[in-house]
C-alpha cells in the first residue's frame, strides 16, 4: 500500500498493483490521446478539483445518503487528474523532474487530507478511525519516499494495493453504504459497524507491511551500507 506519487523518473518505479495490467494501458491510451491543450500542471488541477469535489460528497452525506455517488464521481476525476499528469509528462518527453516532484506530492498531501476529513464528517466513518487511518497512510508514503531516496525504488503499491486500489476500494465502500446502511453492533464490547471494522483491518494490514518492509530495508542496507571501524 502506498499513497505518494512520483512527478518525476525515479530510478525505478515499481507497480505491483491489483489493477496494473488495466490501469497502465489505459493511461498510454489518455496520454497519446490528450488535446494539446492538456498538460500535465492542469490535469494536477484536475486531480485536486476531483478531491475537493470528493470532500462535498462525504460531508453532504448526512443530509442525503446519496451523496456518496458524489464522492464516487470525484474519486474518478481525482484518479484521472492524479494518475495522467507524470503519464503524459513522460509520454511527451516535458519531464521537470523537481517541480513535478515536489507539485505532485504535495498536491497528493492536501487531497488526502480532503478525502479523510469528508469521510471523517460523513458520518461513515469514526473521527479518530478515520484521522488513524490518514497518518498510516502518511507512514506509508513517507515510507515509499525513504525508500526512493535510499533503495532507489519509488513503490507505486505494496501487496497489490496502490492509491488506484485504495479509489476503488472506496468506490465500493460508497456503494455498500448506499445500498446497505450501516448498521451499529457490538463488538468486543464497543458499539461499531462494518465500515469501521473495514477500516481497522486496513489500518492493521497497513502497519504490519509497513513494520515488514521497514525491517526488511534495514536487513539488506545493513549488509550493504555496514558500520564503519573507526581508523
Amino acid at each position: 500500500m502506498t499513497f505518494a506519487h512520483s512527478g518525476t523518473d525515479s530510478i525505478h518505479r515499481s507497480n505491483q498493483g491489483l489493477l496494473e495490467p488495466l490501469e497502465t494501458p489505459a493511461l498510454h491510451w489518455l496520454a497519446a490521446h490528450a488535446p494539446v491543450w492538456v498538460t500535465p500542471d492542469r490535469l494536477t488541477g484536475v486531480g485536486f478539483f476531483g478531491a475537493i469535489i470528493v470532500f462535498v460528497g462525504y460531508v453532504l452525506v448526512p443530509i442525503h445518503p446519496g451523496w456518496v455517488w458524489l464522492a464516487t464521481v470525484g474519486l474518478a476525476i481525482n484518479w484521472l487528474g492524479d494518475s495522467v499528469d507524470g503519464t503524459l509528462a513522460r509520454y511527451r518527453g516535458i519531464e521537470r523532474p523537481r517541480f513535478g516532484f515536489y507539485l505532485d506530492n504535495s498536491i497528493d498531501v492536501l487531497e488526502q487530507l480532503l478525502v479523510v476529513l469528508g469521510l471523517a464528517l460523513s458520518g461513515i466513518l469514526k473521527p479518530d478511525l478515520a484521522l488513524l487511518g490518514l497518518v498510516v497512510f502518511f507512514m506509508m508514503s513517507i515510507l515509499t519516499l525513504i525508500r526512493d531516496k535510499v533503495v532507489g525504488e519509488f513503490m507505486l503499491a505494496y501487496n497489490g494495493i496502490g492509491l488506484t486500489e485504495l479509489r476503488v476500494m472506496f468506490a465500493i465502500i460508497n456503494a455498500l453504504v448506499f445500498f446497505f446502511p450501516p448498521q451499529p453492533f457490538d463488538l468486543l464490547g464497543i458499539s461499531t459497524s462494518y465500515p469501521n471494522v473495514l477500516a481497522m483491518v486496513w489500518i492493521t494490514a497497513a502497519l504490519i507491511t509497513f513494520l515488514v518492509s521497514m525491517t526488511k530495508d534495514l536487513r539488506m542496507l545493513s549488509v550493504e551500507d555496514p558500520p564503519h571501524r573507526p581508523t
